[in-house]
Formats: C-alpha cells, structure tokens, sequence
C-alpha cells in the first residue's frame, strides 16, 4: 500500500519591537539572565499589562501580505497550562477570534509553485526558556524572553513532503525578513516551527492520526524530523499498529523523534478572554496606511528581476534571499549597468567574505560605487578579473576605492603584445610535454598556459590577450 503525508506547521516569529508585548521590558537577545524582567511580565499578583501598539502593527503588516481576512475586531485570552518557564501559569494568546483568518503562501519546488492555506495569525507572549545543565540534578530559568511578542502562523494540512515544509519555512522567513517585523534567526529562537503530521493512505480523504513534532530549530531539522516521523507512522500502520496522538519531541543527535507528552486538545487549555485586556479595535483607516508601508515583497521582486536583468532564477532567488543584498545589487547596477557581471561578483566573491563573516552586506565596508567601479576597470582591460578578486577584500573590508588600490600597488593589467609574447615563449619552452599533447588535439589544455602566463606577472596579463598570442604560438 502507498501512503502520502499531511503536514501542517505551526510558525512561531518573533516580533523585532525594542520592547515586549504588555510592559516595557527590553526584546534584546543575549543579555545576563533575568536582567530584562518586571513585575508584569513576570506575572505577579495585581500587575496589569498595556497591549504594545507597534507589536498590533508588525502582526498586521504580515496579515496583508499574505492576503489574509483580518478581523476588525479581536481578543486576547487566557491559556491555561503550567511549565517552569510561563511565570503567570497562563498564557496570554488569541483563540476564538484572532486577528487574522485565511491567506495563502504560495511556494516553488524545482520551478513548480504551490499554494498553502493559512488557517490563521494570531499575536500571544513568548515564555521565558529553561538552561539545562546535564551535570547537575535541576534546570535554571531565564525570564528575559517571558512576555516577548509571537505571532503564530498556522498553516492548513496542504504540505506533503518534507521538501514543502523547507520551502514554506524559508517562504514566511523571507517575507517576514522583507517586511523587517521579526529577524527570522533560528538558532536564536527568533523563528520556531512545531510541525502536525499524519500519513494516510494515498488518494484517501480522511485524515490519519495526528502526531504533533516540536524542538526543530532549522530547515535541516525540519526535514530530518518529518522525514524520520513520516516513515515512523508509515511503519506502525503496516505493521498493523495504531498511532498515538501525541506530541514528539526531535533528537538531532539521532536524528530520531521520540514521545514527550499525550497531545492536549483545545478544551485543556481552558482559554476564556482575557479580562485584564480590553478588545483590539482596528479601522479601516489605519490598515489603508499601513498597506502603503508594505515593501515589495519577494515574490514580486523575483519576477521584476528576471524581467527587467535578464538573470537565471537560480541567480535572482540567491540575490533577493536578503533585502538589502538585492537593494545592494540594484544600486550597483544603476551606475554600472550590466547586471550579468554583477551578478557572477556578487553571488561569487562577495557571498564568500559575507559567510566567512556571518554579516549581512549593510554591516560591511561595500558601497555600490566602488563594486561598480571595479567591475568597470576590468571590462575595460585596466586590470584582470584575477587582480580584481586579489583586492577585493581591502575594498570590501576597508571601503577603499579600487583605482586608489590599484595605483597604490602598481596593478595596473599589462596589454603589452611584446612584453606578454616573450613570456608566452618562455611558458611554452619550459612544458614542451603540455605542447605535445595540445598539438595531438588536447585543445583544452591552453587554460594552463595561460595560468602560468598569469602565474609569471602576478596576474597582471591580460588573459585575452595572453589566449590570442598562445594559439598563434601553439599553431605554429
């Protein structure tokens, strides 16, 4: 028997306000536990808490992206449950009437595109976070992310394959990050998924047992966990077993998931609206002013780029995965327009010293004008591509013009026909074994003289020039 998968996720994001969702209390990451907490967010007797505005803002802004049907009208509520790090024993969310229902992602797989429902967006308090330390018999308990502002963004049971969810997650994460309302860093917690799976055999409407998946804190966990528990299931069914309805926690180490808790149903948690919290209102006004705030969006720029620059999807996907390296990209290709040569620098080169450096492009050195002009020196032969990736980082680490680097270390590309065909000789005198073979057809073997001829003047021949005079030589 065939089985397909029914996957829904549950998105957790982080919004990037200075402050957390009902006090003042710093959002910052990495501060000395317990440093950012108050009476309020850690939920002492009499407190009240103050619905953060800008927080309503960020959630609404990521409701009309998505197309979503956003209710004018919303509650915040109680959920009930007890665990060491949620202070109050409740936590404050939205269940009956959230801020926005329905909307859609849509993905793209290997050139095919898919559209995943959404279920809803609703806005809660994050809960603080246990450090575990293996050595010793108890847990401590950091409050400083108790009372940060989540937004939950539950998809329909539309994904089927691990693939999808990946590309769902880096989907939202994109947008997310366009719309500059959470900082979509996994590994900081920033950006969390709890997936619900279920297999069922294929072409059968109903749906199979649902097992909930949590603790995946990046795309490669995502796929590991799904594929792990989508064969788990598939197992116990052809066995002739049943499986449980619970809540499965995943082990990289094994890369395994294994159970934590029976899965609690709504009724458990016992919501009932907050009666501390009055009801958000929003007009129709102000959602018309924040729809002029949205940027373009990423699917958008997509295919404003393929239009309009002539790239691959391969190349454009990789340039508008971060806002700004594509608002970088554009810039340097309206003072040096041609986006091909760009592009080949840019996904190349400058991705290299960003991933060694972990940094996003608008924390570097870089400007536009300076990437122009030295993509400008080398199509007109003032120095090679060689020369230009060897100064590259001064540039990039410095922010110094490039002819100033240039005239500064004497690198100036040699033309000279003279100056090079000796050279030319030279290489080809000293290998008369690689002339053997290009003269019994190994046509292909001229790129190593060339690199040698590059090799002798410290990449400062022009490599044109060099091939044109090699083959005259070689053909004699």
């Amino acid at each position: 028997m065939e089985f397909e998968a029914v996957i829904g996720l549950e998105v957790h994001a982080q919004l990037s306000t200075k402050t957390k969702m009902f006090c003042s209390c710093s959002t910052k990451f990495g501060n000395p536990p317990n440093t950012q907490i108050c009476p309020v967010c850690t939920g002492l007797p009499g407190v009240l808490p103050v619905i953060n505005k800008k927080a309503v803002e960020y959630a609404l802004k990521l409701a009309l992206a998505l197309n979503c049907k956003i209710n004018l009208k919303s509650i915040m509520a109680r959920k009930t449950y007890f665990y060491p790090d949620l202070p109050k024993n409740y936590q404050i969310s939205q269940y009956e009437i959230p801020l926005a229902e329905g909307g859609v992602v849509e993905i793209e797989i290997n050139g095919n595109k898919k559209k995943i429902g959404l279920v809803r967006i609703h806005m809660e308090e994050d809960a603080g976070k246990l450090i575990h330390d293996e050595k010793k018999p108890y847990s401590y308990v950091d409050f400083n992310r108790a009372g940060v502002p989540l937004l939950e963004i539950v998809s329909t049971p539309e994904i089927s394959s691990p693939e999808e969810a990946v590309a769902y997650l880096k989907t939202l994460r994109r947008i997310l990050r366009y719309l500059e309302i959470c900082d979509g860093n996994m590994e900081e917690g920033s950006l969390r998924c709890d997936a619900n799976v279920s297999v069922r055999p294929k072409g059968s409407e109903k749906f199979g047992t649902k097992v909930e998946l949590k603790n995946m804190n990046s795309f490669k966990h995502v796929e590991r966990a799904l594929s792990y528990e989508i064969k788990r299931q598939i197992g116990l069914l052809m066995e002739g077993k049943e499986v449980i309805q619970e809540t499965r926690l995943y082990d990289e180490a094994t890369q395994t998931t294994h159970p934590m808790r029976g899965k609690e149903e709504a009724h458990d948690y016992c919501y009932f609206p907050d009666p501390d919290l009055i009801e958000i209102q929003i007009n129709e006004d102000f959602l018309e002013k924040l729809k002029t705030e949205l940027p373009e969006l990423p699917q958008e720029k997509k295919e404003r780029f393929l239009k309009t620059y002539s790239l691959t999807p391969y190349e454009v996907d990789i340039l508008i995965e971060e806002k700004n390296l594509a608002d970088f990209f554009e810039k340097t290709a309206k003072i040096y327009p041609n986006p091909k040569s760009i592009s080949n620098f840019m996904l190349t080169e400058v991705l290299r010293y960003l991933n060694r450096d972990g940094k996003d492009i608008s924390e570097t050195n870089l400007k536009p004008e300076n990437l122009a002009q030295l993509l400008e020196l080398v199509e007109k032969g003032v120095i090679s591509i060689t020369i230009a990736k060897q100064i590259f980082p001064e540039i990039y680490e410095k922010g110094i013009e490039p002819k100033k680097v240039i005239e500064e270390k004497g690198l100036v590309q040699e033309s000279s026909e003279d100056k090079l065909r000796s050279i030319c000789e030279e290489v080809l005198a000293e290998n008369p074994k690689e002339v053997e073979k290009y003269k019994t057809g190994k046509k292909g073997i001229i790129g190593f003289f060339v690199g040698q001829v590059l090799k002798k003047t410290q990449g400062k021949a022009n490599p044109k020039i060099v091939n044109k005079i090699l083959i005259e030589l070689l053909e004699k």
